[in-house]
C-alpha cells in the first residue's frame, strides 16, 4: 500500500475534486511513513501542535489521514482533538442594511454589490459564488445551481430582489457571472480585498473571516426566521446536521430576546 496508490484511487475511482486531492496530499505529508504504528501517530499529532496548528487545523488533517488508514487496512485510527466552541463572526443587521442599500454606479461596484447580495441571499460559499455561470441561473423559478465541495451540485432558491439585480447584470454576460474587467475569472483574494475596502468605505470594520462571515450571518438569520435546521443543512450543502448546528449558533441578543418569555421570574 502506498500514498500514490491511495491518491490515484481517490482521483480516478472516486472522482474527488482537485481541491480535495490537494487536501489529501497536504495531510499525508504529516505521516512519517506509509505504515505508521500507534506511537508514530501520536507523535504526529504532537508535531502538528508544536508547528502551531490549532485543533481545527489538526482535525482537518486527521480526517484525511484516517481515510488513508482505513484504505490501507491499518488497525489504527487517530483520535480527533476537542475543538473550542467559539461564536462565529457575523455581520450586524445594521451592517447588512448598509451593504444592501448601497447604490452602485461603476461596473466594478455593480459586480461587487451583486456578489454581496448573492452571499447574503443564498448563504453559499465564496468559492461556489465565483464559479456561478449564466446557465446555472434559473430566473423563472428563482433557483441557482451551485457547484459545491466534492463535485456535489445543489439548487438553492433566491429572492425576487436578487432576481431584479441578476436580470440587469446578466444581459452583458455569456459565461461566468463574475469576471474582471480583463475578462478573467474573479479570484477569491480579489473579492475579499474588494469587500473589506467596501465595508470600510461604508464606515465600519468588517468582521473576521469576512466572506465566510456572510455565510454565518445568513445561517443565523435563516434559523431565527424558519427554525428548520434540516432546511438550513440542504441550503448550505452540509453533509451532516452537526456542521449546520455550528453555523446556527444563536447570538447573545437572541437569547436576551427570548429570556423574558422563558424566565420563571417574569
Amino acid at each position: 500500500m502506498s500514498f500514490s496508490s491511495f491518491l490515484r484511487e481517490k482521483q480516478y475511482l472516486e472522482n474527488v475534486s482537485p481541491n480535495t486531492l490537494r487536501w489529501y496530499k497536504h495531510a499525508l505529508k504529516w505521516l512519517p511513513n506509509e505504515s505508521p504504528d500507534e506511537r508514530a501517530l501520536k507523535d504526529m499529532v504532537i508535531r502538528m501542535r508544536e508547528a502551531g496548528l490549532k485543533a481545527t487545523g489538526c482535525n482537518a488533517a486527521i480526517r484525511a489521514i484516517n481515510s488513508y488508514l482505513r484504505w490501507s487496512g491499518s488497525p489504527h485510527k487517530v483520535q480527533q482533538l476537542r475543538e473550542p466552541h467559539t461564536v462565529m463572526p457575523t455581520f450586524t443587521l445594521e451592517q447588512v442594511k448598509l451593504l444592501l442599500a448601497f447604490k452602485p454606479t461603476t461596473d466594478f461596484e455593480k459586480r461587487l454589490h451583486l456578489l454581496v447580495m448573492i452571499l447574503f441571499d443564498t448563504g453559499c460559499r465564496i468559492s461556489e459564488a465565483l464559479e456561478i455561470r449564466i446557465p446555472d441561473i434559473d430566473l423563472d423559478n428563482l433557483l441557482i445551481t451551485l457547484h459545491g465541495k466534492g463535485r456535489k451540485d445543489r439548487k438553492v432558491p433566491f429572492s425576487f430582489e436578487l432576481r431584479k439585480v441578476l436580470f440587469k447584470y446578466m444581459e452583458r454576460k455569456q459565461s461566468l457571472l463574475f469576471v474582471t474587467a480583463n475578462g478573467t475569472r474573479w479570484g477569491r483574494m480579489g473579492a475579499l480585498r474588494a469587500v473589506k475596502i467596501h465595508c470600510k468605505h461604508l464606515g465600519f470594520e468588517p468582521p473576521a473571516r469576512t466572506l465566510h462571515a456572510m455565510r454565518h450571518t445568513f445561517a443565523g438569520h435563516y434559523i431565527r426566521k424558519t427554525g428548520s435546521l434540516l432546511h438550513l443543512q440542504k441550503v448550505l450543502g452540509h453533509s451532516s446536521l452537526e456542521m449546520s448546528r455550528r453555523y446556527a449558533n444563536l447570538m447573545t441578543e437572541d437569547l436576551q430576546a427570548m429570556h423574558p418569555q422563558a424566565s420563571l421570574l417574569a
